[in-house]
């Protein structure tokens, strides 16, 4: 564990009602009026107004940070109420930088949002980071986390890094210029990212709603810890949550030094692998090209690689369940037929894709999966299915 002095310097002096609205930091003689001067005076970008984000900005915000970056280009859909709770009801259909700003001003209106309404890329990483002092990061795929991670070190600022899933939770700092020799990023943890669709996102996977609450606000705690240079953070530590068994631990990072020096941005897509997506391969199919098979009365084997719990909520009429994980170890292989077209789908064509990859390397000749999967055959196709 290793202890930091403060990231920022402290701002001017405190308002009547800054007092008022602080009070219970002020009297924590760690915090105290230089700690909240400090959080007032600091520049935070948060990438992401989602799971981890929604917490985390309002957090922030409630705590005094002056300014806020908001990183996000989505709009807020029904299905991210269950956990983003930055957005109300009436925010579905808008864009989540707008919805996550109009909570944070309502919680407090001292507070200066700075919207980014961009996709974070190699282009504009670098631009956007300097122009704050730390970073939070709570996306939930590995190219980002990597960019991430990369331009927090060109620039020389710290990253704080959540992430979520199902029921499990991880949290750490990564700073590679950190004082004291204590430099830590990363690529330290993740020397190369695992194997495309070998870890699923919240999307594919699921979340326990109120984790994201759990996990965003340890990331808030060590932002405000970076900031006002108290306590230890979890800079070379990995802290993990398990909700189910109330449980947390933490185990030690150390500098890999055998670490390629990060020196500039590069293409994280190739980097992070792409799963192979068939498209220019030939071998998937558009919702509109299966309906027409389907009604042409051609034989096909439809597979839903999904899980069981995804095959409950909503199906394709005339698939078959076989989960991917049963295909992909061999032990569902002999259920698949050899003398008919097979057709996998899955929720968006991840997942799909990836199968068709093993049956392609397994010797099935005619084999393709929906593209988009059974999101796009409920767009296209079928919008009265439930989805999810």
């Amino acid at each position: 564990m290793v202890h930091l002095p403060p990231l920022v310097e402290p701002a001017g002096e405190l308002s009547p009602e800054d007092v008022a609205r602080y009070s219970r930091h002020l009297i924590i003689p760690s915090v105290g009026t230089d700690g909240q001067k400090r959080l007032r005076n600091a520049r935070v970008l948060v990438v992401g107004a989602g799971g981890l984000g929604s917490p985390a900005l309002l957090y922030l915000a409630a705590a005094g940070v002056g300014t806020l970056g908001i990183v996000e280009f989505d709009d807020v859909e029904l299905s991210n109420l269950q956990r983003q709770i930055i957005h109300g009801r009436s925010d579905v259909g808008r864009p989540k930088a707008d919805s996550a700003r109009d909570s944070i001003l309502e919680l407090n209106d001292g507070v200066e949002v700075t919207l980014h309404r961009v996709r974070l890329d190699s282009s504009n990483a670098l631009e956007l980071f300097r122009q704050y002092d730390l970073v939070l990061d709570g996306t939930d795929n590995f190219a980002t986390r990597y960019l991430v991670n990369d331009a927090a070190a060109l620039v020389g600022i710290p990253y704080v890094w959540g992430s979520i899933y199902r029921f499990e939770g991880q949290v750490s700092v990564f700073w590679d210029r950190a004082p004291g020799d204590a430099g830590i990023n990363y690529r330290d943890l993740y020397p190369e990212a695992p194997p495309p669709g070998m870890v699923p996102s919240c999307a594919e996977g699921g979340v326990l709603g109120v984790l994201c609450a759990s996990i965003g606000s340890i990331m808030v705690t060590e932002a405000i810890k970076l900031i006002t240079g108290i306590g230890e953070t979890l800079l070379g530590r990995l802290m993990i949550y398990d909700a189910l068994a109330m449980s947390y631990r933490t185990v030690g990072l150390t500098r890999d030094p055998s670490r390629t020096p990060i020196t500039e941005l590069i293409d994280y897509e190739a980097f992070c692998g792409v799963v192979p997506a068939a498209d220019s391969t030939g071998e998937s199919i558009t919702p509109a090209e299966l309906h027409a098979m389907m009604q042409s009365g051609r034989e096909i084997a439809l597979i839903d690689v999904r899980e069981p719990v995804e095959w409950d909520i909503v199906r394709i009429d005339g698939a078959r369940s076989i989960p991917k994980g049963r295909i992909l170890s061999g032990a569902a292989m002999s259920d698949l037929p050899q003398h008919i077209p097979i057709v996998l789908y899955c929720k968006t064509g991840i997942r799909s894709a990836e199968v068709l990859s093993a049956l392609v390397a397994a010797g099935f000749s005619d084999a393709a999966h929906l593209h988009g999967g059974i999101v796009e055959w409920a767009e296209q196709i079928d919008p009265g299915l439930p989805m999810y």
